[in-house]
């Protein structure tokens, strides 16, 4: 039986297991935001970095990377792997894998997904919603064993971009951490 896995964050540029196939596709019923705490790789306990979950929201897509993975041995190293990485996502869905707007019918049905949500007692790094300077000043200057928080955030715009897909929430908060990180600049000069 084939697996597919959907990435709407880091795995859209850095998978790091073994796939036969992907396709660019996206997801209905979903927005991407920077509500999910990292203390384990874009951040610390003491000093969260802000990673992209899922929210449900209606009329909305999430464009992303889906992954095939056929062999069974692939599979079961995916899914071990997934499971340390995503660790901190509390909740997995199988959703439908859209690649054309226009077509009512899925390309692949079934998809894996883990998302953050924001149930506290289940996700204890949720953080929620925050303005736009607030996550981007969290973001400016998280740093986590994965390295800086905003190179995961430049990351996913430049990997958002070579997909042609636009995603305002990551645009409008990357310009602001760019903002920020120049006038830290300027300040320390």
């Amino acid at each position: 039986m084939v697996m597919w896995v959907f990435g709407y964050g880091s795995l859209i540029w850095k998978p790091d297991f073994n796939y036969d196939d992907r396709l660019v596709g996206f997801i209905k019923g979903y927005r991407r935001v920077f509500y999910q705490g990292s203390t384990d790789h874009r951040g610390t306990p003491e000093f969260p970095g802000r990673t992209v979950t899922l929210e449900p929201a209606d009329g909305e897509i999430c464009w992303g990377m889906a992954y095939k993975i056929t062999k069974e041995e692939d599979q079961e190293v995916a899914l071990t792997y997934l499971e340390v990485r995503e660790k901190q996502y509390d909740q997995k869905a199988y959703v439908d894998l859209f690649t054309e707007p226009a077509v009512s019918a899925p390309a692949v049905s079934g998809v894996l997904v883990y998302i953050g949500s924001p149930d506290k007692k289940l996700n204890k790094n949720y953080l929620g919603p925050a303005s736009v300077e607030e996550i981007a000043s969290q973001i400016a200057h998280a740093e986590g064993p994965s390295g800086p928080n905003r190179d995961y955030l430049f990351q996913l715009e430049k990997a958002l971009g070579l997909l042609g897909c636009e995603d305002k929430h990551v645009s409008d908060i990357a310009k602001e951490v760019r903002r920020i990180l120049s006038e830290d600049e300027v300040n320390i000069s």
